[in-house]
C-alpha cells in the first residue's frame, strides 16, 4: 500500500496565511477537496492512493498562477484526473503481484452518500470492480462524464485527447459498463434485507437459510492481500459458497460480533474480534439473490473503516 507523510489542506486545517482565513488557493483546494478524493478513489479503488494523488494535487495547485484559471473545479479535477492516470500505472503493477484476490478499499461512508443514489452506486463495491475491466483512458472518461458529469472538453483536457476521441471512449466505456454492471437497481433496504438474512444464516451456520439468499452463480472474493488469511481464488457457485461461508463466518463470527454498516454508499457487514475490524463484508445483489460477497480482510486496507469518509459529487 502507499502511505505518504505529509498533508493536504484539511488534514490538520494547515494552510492558513492570514490569521484563521486560507490564502486563496488553499481556500479553493479546501473547497473542493471532498470531490478531489472521490475522483481520485473511483479511478483508483484505493483511499491510501487518492489520499497520495490528493498531495501531489495540492503541490502542483499551490505553484499555479490563479489570475489565469478561469474555472477552479475545472482545473483542480484536471490535475487529479493527470495524476490518478500516473498512479494508475504503479497501482496495477502492485496489483499484477499482489497475493490472492484484489478488492477495492473499503471507505466508511456517512448516510448522505446513500441518499445520491447515482453516487453510491459509483462508488459501491459492485461497481468498483466493473470499473477495475475498464482501460485506465475508459475508467477515467466514464467517471468525470457518467459519475460527475464533465463536458466532453472538459474531460479532453483532462485525458490529454482530443473532444471526439473522448465521446468514442465514452460510448465503449458505457457499454462495457452496462454489460457487466448489476442487472437492475438495488435499493438500501433491499440489500439491508438481504444482508440481514445473510448474518442471520452465517451466524446459525443454517446452510439451507444461506442457499436461499444465494444465487446459483455466486461468486466468493476474499483479500488478504497476503497479510492475512484470505480466498486464494474465486469461489464460485451458492453450495461451495454455502459451505465455506458456513464453517468460516460461523466459527469467527462465534469469536466475535457481526454489525451491520454503511461501506461505500450501500449496507455491509464488518466482523471484529476483539473489538477490532477482522472482515468487510459487502454484496452485490442482482433480481433479489446475492450474486457476489466481497470480504476484504487485509489489514492495510481497513484503516478508512474508523472514521466516515466524506464523498461528493
Amino acid at each position: 500500500m502507499s502511505g505518504t507523510s505529509q498533508t493536504t489542506p484539511g488534514d490538520r486545517g494547515s494552510g492558513s496565511s492570514r490569521g484563521d482565513r486560507p490564502d486563496p488557493a488553499t481556500e479553493a483546494f479546501l473547497a473542493h477537496r471532498n470531490l478531489l478524493f472521490t475522483v481520485a478513489y473511483e479511478m483508483l479503488g484505493s483511499a491510501a492512493d487518492a489520499e497520495d494523488v490528493l498531495q501531489e494535487t495540492w503541490l502542483r495547485w499551490a505553484g499555479v498562477d490563479l489570475g489565469t484559471v478561469e474555472n477552479q473545479r475545472a482545473y483542480l479535477v484536471r490535475i487529479t484526473t493527470r495524476q490518478a492516470l500516473a498512479r494508475m500505472r504503479t497501482l496495477g503493477r502492485r496489483k499484477e503481484s499482489y497475493l490472492g484476490p484484489w478488492l477495492p478499499e473499503p471507505l466508511l461512508t456517512a448516510p448522505d452518500v446513500a441518499e445520491d443514489v447515482e453516487l453510491a452506486d459509483s462508488v459501491s463495491m459492485a461497481m468498483l470492480l466493473v470499473l477495475e475491466t475498464l482501460t485506465p483512458a475508459e475508467r477515467a472518461v466514464f467517471v468525470l462524464r457518467e459519475v460527475f458529469d464533465l463536458a466532453y472538453d472538459e474531460i479532453a483536457e483532462a485525458v490529454g485527447k482530443s473532444p471526439a476521441a473522448v465521446r468514442q471512449i465514452a460510448h465503449r466505456a458505457r457499454a462495457h459498463v452496462a454489460a457487466r454492471r448489476p442487472r437492475g437497481a438495488v435499493t438500501p433496504a433491499e440489500t439491508r434485507d438481504a444482508l440481514g438474512a445473510f448474518q442471520r444464516a452465517a451466524q446459525t451456520g443454517d446452510l439451507q437459510s444461506l442457499l436461499d439468499i444465494l444465487a446459483p452463480d455466486v461468486v466468493l472474493l476474499g483479500d488478504g492481500g497476503g497479510v492475512v488469511q484470505g480466498v486464494p481464488h474465486p469461489i464460485v457457485g451458492s453450495g461451495k459458497v454455502a459451505r465455506v461461508l458456513a464453517i468460516g463466518l460461523g466459527r469467527l463470527a462465534a469469536a466475535g460480533s457481526l454489525q451491520p454498516t454503511q461501506v461505500n454508499g450501500y449496507p455491509a457487514l464488518i466482523l471484529r474480534i476483539n473489538g477490532e475490524i477482522d472482515t468487510v463484508l459487502a454484496v452485490r445483489i442482482d433480481d433479489g439473490l446475492i450474486t457476489g460477497l466481497y470480504a476484504v480482510r487485509n489489514p492495510e486496507k481497513l484503516s478508512h473503516m474508523k472514521q466516515e469518509t466524506t464523498l461528493r459529487r
